[in-house]
């Protein structure tokens, strides 16, 4: 080894769903990969607690079908993990609205237009001239979910998008689904990306959960990788071809680094002076997620034993629960036969008035109100679980879409970014799409110090064969020389 060249060629800080993919493509690609994780366990807000019985997925609930997450299935399959079709099951009645005492299912199939879905016959038209109105938009090339910032929606709101229609469309169904799923406020959240990401994902019909929890991607892709928990960074530092990334545990060494972070932290841990970076990093906020996950002892659901999955509560039946979930309407392994699972999820007021609170708190007064959509509900408690995240999820507002043109135009350098809110897409697949750009452009960085990258049929640096259809993986020789093969904290 060459004096001052680590052995590492890759550091990964965060073990979510774009930290675990990124390592993961990188390693395809013949490089040395680290990943450091904070948390005593991988999945980020994937990860799914084991407890009294149940799978209690602490944050992502589901996602569409292959159309609707391509980046997202082809990891699936190229892990393996859809040779059993039972094991990706498909997510019976996936969401509901509650409306005039009950909740009105297909919301988000076309189904719904036809029953109603909680929604009236004018409501209904102006719901589907919104539908043809964002398709058209797709098939022109106009909402595309990985560049959402060329959209000619441009600085539009969630709210100016469905002020147009019917107001039910925006405060039975629009509304509730973006407060409740995103914690987004529509008057202030950019259009583009919540337009290109429901109109790619399709019905709502398609949507899929993992039968062993969805922390199930986070788990295969970890079992692959070089993993360390409880490694919290404090601190990254870039020097000469060197990044360092200091941590109580010990410090780490690389020849680069990828921060699959939520923005905010990223921009703690490392002083990018690039205008552009900073800028976009700046204005990438967060909205803050709070669940409390109630273990049973009967499988109560908002409507009844025969109701579906998710029941979205707009503000004006509720101004602080955002959606009620029964989990064991999800897939019947999240809760023991006999038993239910039930979960609570704060809306954007409710998270503001409680996240601060002890638990116990939190969930008296979430329980309290769930009272009324699931009634008996306190007396059937086992136990409740709450479950907080401070950066919940990005939201797009119209200035930050307007920085992420120059945001993505960056040069390549020694520190990467991933994570849903480089793509501006709060979800996994925000997250698995961005961990295919972060590393494309580690190779790019790591191949410019030894040698000219080898292009892809598109002109572009390769990528790697589990995100990418065009990968072609390099040898770690082509980024390394040859010496001490042990990680620069190891020697």
């Amino acid at each position: 080894m060459t004096a001052g060249r680590p052995a590492l060629d890759v550091a990964v800080v965060g073990a979510g769903p774009a930290g675990l993919a990124t390592a993961y493509a990188l390693a395809e690609a013949g490089c040395t990969v680290r990943v450091l994780e904070a948390a005593g366990a991988v999945g980020g807000r994937t990860r799914t607690v084991r407890e009294h019985g149940c799978l209690i997925d602490t944050g992502a609930e589901m996602f569409p079908g292959r159309a609707g997450y391509p980046a997202t299935w082809r990891l699936i399959t190229a892990l393996g993990l859809d040779r059993d079709p039972a094991a990706v099951p498909n997510v019976r009645d996936a969401l509901a609205v509650w409306r005039d005492g009950r909740p009105r299912p297909h919301a988000g199939r076309p189904l719904g237009l036809l029953t109603g879905a909680g929604l009236g016959p004018r409501a209904r038209v102006d719901l589907l001239r919104l539908r043809s109105r964002l398709a058209r938009l797709v098939r022109l090339g106009d909402l595309d979910p990985t560049r959402p910032e060329v959209s000619s929606l441009g600085a539009d709101t969630v709210a100016d998008l469905v002020r147009p229609y019917h107001r039910d469309v925006s405060e039975h169904l629009i509304g509730p689904l973006v407060s409740g799923f995103f914690g987004w406020d529509p008057g202030r959240s950019a259009a583009a990306p919540l337009a290109a990401h429901l109109a790619t994902c399709g019905s709502s019909a398609s949507w899929h959960t993992y039968r062993d929890g969805m922390d199930t991607l986070a788990r295969a892709l970890a079992d692959r990788l070089d993993v360390s928990t409880g490694h919290p960074v404090t601190r990254v530092t870039q020097q000469g071809d060197v990044v360092r990334l200091e941590s109580p545990r010990g410090d780490v060494a690389a020849r680069a680094a990828v921060l699959a972070v939520p923005a905010p932290v990223a921009a703690r841990l490392y002083a990018d002076e690039r205008p552009a970076v900073r800028a976009f990093l700046d204005d990438c906020g967060y909205t803050a997620m709070l669940r409390v996950s109630l273990v049973l002892d009967a499988p109560l659901a908002p409507g009844g034993p025969r109701s579906g999955f998710a029941t979205l509560i707009p503000a004006a039946d509720d101004p602080l629960l955002g959606v009620v979930t029964a989990d064991h309407h999800k897939h019947p392994g999240r809760a023991p036969a006999g038993g239910g699972l039930v979960s609570l999820i704060a809306s954007p007021l409710g998270c503001a008035d409680l996240f601060g609170l002890p638990d116990g708190t939190v969930a008296e007064r979430l329980v309290a109100r769930g009272e009324r959509f699931v009634p008996g509900l306190a007396a059937h408690v086992v136990h409740a679980r709450v479950h907080r995240f401070e950066h919940g999820l990005p939201e797009a507002t119209p200035r930050a879409l307007g920085l992420r043109g120059a945001f993505a135009r960056r040069p390549v350098s020694a520190v990467e970014y991933a994570g849903d809110w480089v793509m501006l897409r709060p979800c996994s697949e925000g997250a698995v799409a961005s961990a295919a750009l972060a590393a494309e452009r580690v190779l790019a960085c790591l191949a410019a110090r030894s040698g000219p990258p080898r292009a892809d049929p598109g002109g572009g640096p390769a990528r790697p064969a589990a995100l990418s259809r065009t990968a072609r993986p390099r040898t770690a020789a082509e980024f390394r020389t040859a010496g001490d093969s042990r990680p620069d904290d190891q020697r």
